[in-house]
Protein backbone atom coordinates (compact mmCIF):
# COMPACT_ATOMS: atom_id res chain seq x y z
CA UNK A 1 0.00 0.00 0.00
CA UNK A 2 1.39 3.59 -0.99
CA UNK A 3 1.86 5.85 1.95
CA UNK A 4 0.66 9.10 2.24
CA UNK A 5 2.60 12.37 3.32
CA UNK A 6 0.07 14.36 5.37
CA UNK A 7 2.47 16.92 7.54
CA UNK A 8 4.51 19.64 6.54
CA UNK A 9 7.99 18.75 5.48
CA UNK A 10 11.20 20.93 5.51
CA UNK A 11 13.71 19.49 2.67
CA UNK A 12 17.03 21.01 2.47
CA UNK A 13 19.10 20.82 -0.87
CA UNK A 14 22.78 21.96 -1.01
CA UNK A 15 23.70 22.57 -4.99
CA UNK A 16 27.13 23.20 -6.16
CA UNK A 17 27.19 22.47 -9.40
CA UNK A 18 24.74 18.94 -9.63
CA UNK A 19 23.68 19.91 -13.38
CA UNK A 20 20.58 18.51 -14.42
CA UNK A 21 20.60 16.05 -11.34
CA UNK A 22 19.51 19.12 -9.91
CA UNK A 23 16.03 19.52 -11.91
CA UNK A 24 15.98 15.33 -12.00
CA UNK A 25 15.44 15.75 -8.12
CA UNK A 26 13.00 17.92 -7.86
CA UNK A 27 10.97 16.47 -10.52
CA UNK A 28 11.19 13.57 -8.60
CA UNK A 29 10.09 15.44 -5.25
CA UNK A 30 7.39 16.60 -7.19
CA UNK A 31 6.11 13.81 -7.81
CA UNK A 32 5.88 12.37 -5.06
CA UNK A 33 2.77 11.36 -2.53
CA UNK A 34 2.12 14.58 -0.55
CA UNK A 35 4.31 16.97 -2.43
CA UNK A 36 1.81 20.04 -1.77
CA UNK A 37 3.08 19.47 1.87
CA UNK A 38 6.67 20.08 0.73
CA UNK A 39 8.44 22.95 1.68
CA UNK A 40 11.87 22.97 0.07
CA UNK A 41 14.80 25.22 -0.05
CA UNK A 42 17.50 24.97 -2.68
CA UNK A 43 20.89 26.34 -0.87
CA UNK A 44 23.33 27.23 -3.95
CA UNK A 45 27.07 27.31 -3.11
CA UNK A 46 28.48 29.46 -5.70
CA UNK A 47 27.58 26.83 -8.37
CA UNK A 48 29.01 28.27 -12.14
CA UNK A 49 26.95 25.86 -14.11
CA UNK A 50 23.67 27.47 -14.21
CA UNK A 51 22.37 24.53 -12.32
CA UNK A 52 20.59 26.72 -9.54
CA UNK A 53 18.57 29.11 -12.31
CA UNK A 54 14.90 28.03 -13.45
CA UNK A 55 14.00 25.83 -10.94
CA UNK A 56 10.17 26.58 -9.97
CA UNK A 57 8.08 23.46 -10.86
CA UNK A 58 3.95 23.75 -10.33
CA UNK A 59 3.01 22.66 -7.35
CA UNK A 60 6.21 22.74 -5.86
CA UNK A 61 7.06 25.27 -2.87
CA UNK A 62 10.52 25.92 -3.88
CA UNK A 63 12.82 28.82 -1.73
CA UNK A 64 16.62 29.50 -3.62
CA UNK A 65 19.09 31.10 -1.41
CA UNK A 66 22.03 31.66 -3.41
CA UNK A 67 25.40 31.83 -1.43
CA UNK A 68 28.02 34.59 -3.03
CA UNK A 69 30.69 31.56 -2.36
CA UNK A 70 30.93 27.93 -1.59
CA UNK A 71 30.11 27.49 2.35
CA UNK A 72 30.92 24.15 2.35
CA UNK A 73 27.99 21.58 2.88
CA UNK A 74 27.13 21.50 7.13
CA UNK A 75 26.94 25.49 6.88
CA UNK A 76 24.47 25.36 3.78
CA UNK A 77 22.27 22.56 5.52
CA UNK A 78 21.97 24.82 8.58
CA UNK A 79 21.33 27.98 6.20
CA UNK A 80 18.59 25.94 4.91
CA UNK A 81 17.12 24.51 7.57
CA UNK A 82 16.63 27.92 9.31
CA UNK A 83 14.71 28.82 6.52
CA UNK A 84 11.51 26.46 7.64
CA UNK A 85 9.59 25.54 10.63
CA UNK A 86 8.35 22.27 10.20
CA UNK A 87 8.80 19.33 12.85
CA UNK A 88 11.04 17.90 10.93
CA UNK A 89 13.68 18.21 7.98
CA UNK A 90 14.80 16.37 5.24
CA UNK A 91 18.38 16.78 4.04
CA UNK A 92 18.74 15.59 0.37
CA UNK A 93 21.71 15.59 -1.78
CA UNK A 94 20.96 16.86 -5.21
CA UNK A 95 22.18 13.41 -7.30
CA UNK A 96 18.92 11.71 -5.71
CA UNK A 97 15.68 10.94 -6.67
CA UNK A 98 12.61 9.57 -4.16
CA UNK A 99 10.57 7.29 -5.28
CA UNK A 100 6.66 8.14 -5.50
CA UNK A 101 6.12 6.88 -1.35
CA UNK A 102 9.71 6.91 -0.27
CA UNK A 103 9.73 10.41 2.02
CA UNK A 104 6.16 9.31 3.43
CA UNK A 105 7.80 5.93 4.32
CA UNK A 106 10.44 7.75 6.19
CA UNK A 107 8.58 10.61 8.01
CA UNK A 108 5.76 7.77 9.28
CA UNK A 109 8.75 5.69 10.64
CA UNK A 110 9.75 8.70 12.33
CA UNK A 111 6.40 9.88 13.42
CA UNK A 112 5.59 6.29 14.65
CA UNK A 113 8.56 5.89 16.89
CA UNK A 114 9.37 9.07 19.50
CA UNK A 115 12.89 7.71 20.48
CA UNK A 116 13.64 7.91 17.23
CA UNK A 117 15.37 11.13 15.88
CA UNK A 118 16.81 10.40 12.80
CA UNK A 119 15.67 7.98 10.23
CA UNK A 120 17.34 7.39 6.22
CA UNK A 121 16.20 5.56 3.43
CA UNK A 122 17.36 2.44 1.52
CA UNK A 123 19.74 4.48 -1.30
CA UNK A 124 19.96 2.45 -4.74
CA UNK A 125 21.63 3.08 -8.13
CA UNK A 126 20.32 3.30 -11.59
CA UNK A 127 20.12 -0.80 -11.39
CA UNK A 128 18.32 -0.73 -8.36
CA UNK A 129 21.31 -2.16 -6.87
CA UNK A 130 20.89 -0.94 -2.53
CA UNK A 131 23.99 0.64 -1.58
CA UNK A 132 25.64 -0.51 2.07
CA UNK A 133 25.36 3.06 3.38
CA UNK A 134 24.69 2.81 7.02
CA UNK A 135 28.25 2.80 9.05
CA UNK A 136 29.04 1.96 12.85
CA UNK A 137 30.43 4.49 14.91
CA UNK A 138 33.69 4.96 14.70
CA UNK A 139 36.38 4.47 17.81
CA UNK A 140 39.86 5.99 18.03
CA UNK A 141 41.78 2.89 16.93
CA UNK A 142 39.29 2.15 13.58
CA UNK A 143 39.91 5.61 12.30
CA UNK A 144 43.39 4.88 12.38
CA UNK A 145 43.22 1.59 10.91
CA UNK A 146 40.43 2.35 7.91
CA UNK A 147 43.41 5.13 7.25
CA UNK A 148 45.82 2.51 6.47
CA UNK A 149 43.46 0.66 4.79
CA UNK A 150 44.17 -2.31 7.55
CA UNK A 151 40.12 -2.82 6.69
CA UNK A 152 41.07 -4.02 3.35
CA UNK A 153 44.33 -5.76 4.48
CA UNK A 154 42.95 -7.35 7.28
CA UNK A 155 39.13 -7.56 6.50
CA UNK A 156 38.41 -10.26 9.34
CA UNK A 157 40.02 -8.48 12.11
CA UNK A 158 39.24 -4.97 11.52
CA UNK A 159 35.75 -4.34 10.34
CA UNK A 160 35.47 -1.66 7.85
CA UNK A 161 33.38 1.46 8.85
CA UNK A 162 30.42 0.82 6.55
CA UNK A 163 27.71 -2.37 7.58
CA UNK A 164 28.75 -4.09 4.42
CA UNK A 165 27.90 -7.42 5.87
CA UNK A 166 24.16 -6.61 6.20
CA UNK A 167 22.06 -6.51 2.89
CA UNK A 168 19.95 -3.36 4.02
CA UNK A 169 16.65 -5.21 3.15
CA UNK A 170 14.75 -4.48 6.52
CA UNK A 171 13.98 -1.42 8.53
CA UNK A 172 16.32 -1.87 11.58
CA UNK A 173 18.12 0.84 14.48
CA UNK A 174 22.11 1.85 12.77
CA UNK A 175 24.54 4.06 14.25
CA UNK A 176 24.64 6.06 11.31
CA UNK A 177 22.73 6.91 8.39
CA UNK A 178 24.08 8.38 5.32
CA UNK A 179 23.64 12.28 4.85
CA UNK A 180 22.11 11.77 1.07
CA UNK A 181 18.90 11.22 2.67
CA UNK A 182 18.83 12.12 6.23
CA UNK A 183 15.86 13.28 8.42
CA UNK A 184 15.28 14.24 11.99
CA UNK A 185 12.93 16.09 14.35
CA UNK A 186 13.20 19.92 13.93
CA UNK A 187 13.54 20.33 18.03
CA UNK A 188 16.50 17.56 18.00
CA UNK A 189 18.28 19.48 15.25
CA UNK A 190 18.26 22.88 17.33
CA UNK A 191 18.78 20.75 20.36
CA UNK A 192 22.26 19.27 18.55
CA UNK A 193 22.99 22.74 17.59
CA UNK A 194 22.55 21.61 13.82
CA UNK A 195 25.68 20.27 11.82
CA UNK A 196 29.03 21.14 13.07
CA UNK A 197 29.96 23.93 10.52
CA UNK A 198 34.49 22.76 11.17
CA UNK A 199 32.74 19.84 8.75
CA UNK A 200 33.10 21.66 5.40
CA UNK A 201 31.95 17.96 3.75
CA UNK A 202 32.07 14.31 4.28
CA UNK A 203 31.80 13.29 8.23
CA UNK A 204 28.97 15.66 8.96
CA UNK A 205 25.88 13.03 9.02
CA UNK A 206 28.33 10.72 11.21
CA UNK A 207 28.72 13.27 13.36
CA UNK A 208 25.59 14.69 13.89
CA UNK A 209 24.21 10.58 14.41
CA UNK A 210 27.21 9.99 17.11
CA UNK A 211 25.40 13.44 18.79
CA UNK A 212 22.06 12.22 18.30
CA UNK A 213 23.04 9.05 20.07
CA UNK A 214 24.45 10.60 22.72
CA UNK A 215 21.61 12.68 23.68
CA UNK A 216 19.48 9.22 23.78
CA UNK A 217 17.87 9.00 20.29
CA UNK A 218 18.08 6.17 18.11
CA UNK A 219 18.91 6.45 14.01
CA UNK A 220 16.96 4.40 12.42
CA UNK A 221 17.42 2.87 8.62
CA UNK A 222 14.10 2.74 6.82
CA UNK A 223 14.30 0.08 4.36
CA UNK A 224 10.41 0.56 2.99
CA UNK A 225 12.15 3.96 2.06
CA UNK A 226 13.54 3.44 -1.51
CA UNK A 227 15.81 6.57 -3.09
CA UNK A 228 17.67 6.66 -5.99
CA UNK A 229 20.81 7.84 -5.13
CA UNK A 230 23.80 8.27 -8.20
CA UNK A 231 26.77 9.09 -5.85
CA UNK A 232 29.57 11.50 -5.95
CA UNK A 233 27.32 13.25 -8.70
CA UNK A 234 29.18 17.08 -7.75
CA UNK A 235 32.50 16.32 -6.55
CA UNK A 236 33.80 13.99 -9.02
CA UNK A 237 35.21 16.41 -10.86
CA UNK A 238 37.46 18.05 -8.28
CA UNK A 239 39.38 14.85 -6.99
CA UNK A 240 41.74 16.85 -4.94
CA UNK A 241 39.89 18.65 -3.02
CA UNK A 242 37.52 16.07 -2.15
CA UNK A 243 40.55 14.07 -0.98
CA UNK A 244 41.65 16.84 0.96
CA UNK A 245 38.02 17.24 2.75
CA UNK A 246 37.59 13.48 3.83
CA UNK A 247 40.74 13.04 4.86
CA UNK A 248 40.60 16.79 6.79
CA UNK A 249 37.10 15.95 8.44
CA UNK A 250 38.26 11.93 9.82
CA UNK A 251 40.66 14.28 11.45
CA UNK A 252 38.26 16.51 12.99
CA UNK A 253 36.07 13.90 13.67
CA UNK A 254 39.07 12.12 15.41
CA UNK A 255 39.78 15.27 17.80
CA UNK A 256 36.13 16.14 18.53
CA UNK A 257 34.98 12.51 19.51
CA UNK A 258 38.78 10.81 20.54
CA UNK A 259 40.97 13.56 21.16
CA UNK A 260 43.94 15.30 20.09
CA UNK A 261 46.17 12.49 20.11
CA UNK A 262 43.98 10.34 18.06
CA UNK A 263 43.76 12.82 15.36
CA UNK A 264 47.38 13.30 15.56
CA UNK A 265 47.40 8.97 14.72
CA UNK A 266 45.29 9.58 12.01
CA UNK A 267 46.78 12.74 10.28
CA UNK A 268 50.62 10.71 10.73
CA UNK A 269 48.96 7.58 9.05
CA UNK A 270 47.07 10.05 6.46
CA UNK A 271 50.24 11.77 5.48
CA UNK A 272 52.78 8.73 5.63
CA UNK A 273 50.72 6.25 4.68
CA UNK A 274 47.35 6.59 3.15
CA UNK A 275 48.29 9.47 0.65
CA UNK A 276 51.58 7.52 -0.71
CA UNK A 277 49.73 4.41 -1.26
CA UNK A 278 46.79 6.72 -3.48
CA UNK A 279 50.20 8.09 -5.34
CA UNK A 280 51.74 4.82 -6.12
CA UNK A 281 48.32 3.14 -7.20
CA UNK A 282 48.05 6.59 -9.48
CA UNK A 283 51.17 5.68 -11.04
CA UNK A 284 51.05 2.19 -11.52
CA UNK A 285 47.83 2.51 -13.24
CA UNK A 286 49.16 5.43 -15.77
CA UNK A 287 46.75 8.27 -14.47
CA UNK A 288 48.97 11.39 -13.78
CA UNK A 289 45.95 13.18 -13.47
CA UNK A 290 45.04 11.08 -10.47
CA UNK A 291 48.63 11.13 -9.29
CA UNK A 292 48.63 15.48 -9.14
CA UNK A 293 45.54 15.50 -7.43
CA UNK A 294 46.56 13.30 -4.90
CA UNK A 295 49.55 15.74 -4.25
CA UNK A 296 47.45 18.54 -4.43
CA UNK A 297 45.56 17.38 -1.96
CA UNK A 298 48.64 16.44 0.62
CA UNK A 299 49.96 19.95 0.09
CA UNK A 300 46.63 20.73 1.17
CA UNK A 301 46.08 19.10 4.33
CA UNK A 302 49.57 19.90 5.36
CA UNK A 303 48.56 23.14 5.03
CA UNK A 304 45.54 22.73 7.57
CA UNK A 305 47.53 20.94 10.26
CA UNK A 306 48.13 24.15 12.34
CA UNK A 307 44.22 24.19 12.76
CA UNK A 308 43.74 20.66 12.84
CA UNK A 309 46.14 20.14 15.97
CA UNK A 310 45.33 23.30 17.92
CA UNK A 311 42.58 24.28 17.31
CA UNK A 312 40.66 20.98 15.96
CA UNK A 313 39.41 22.68 13.05
CA UNK A 314 37.86 26.20 14.66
Amino acid sequence: MTAALTAALDVVIVNWNAGEQLRACLASLAASEGAEHLRVVVVDNASGDGSADGLDLPGLALTLLRNRENLGFARACNQGAALGSADAILFLNPDTEVSRDGIARARARLEAEPSTGIVGARLVDEAGQTHRTCARHPTGPSLIAHTLFLDRLLPGRVRPHFLLDWDHAETRDVDAVMGAFLMIRRPLFARLGGFDERFFVYWEDADLCARASAAGFAVCHVAEAEIRHRGQGTTGAVKDRRLFYFLRAQALYAHKHHGRATALAVLAAALAVNLPVRLGRALVRGAPGDAGAVIRAGRMLVTALPGLLTRGGR
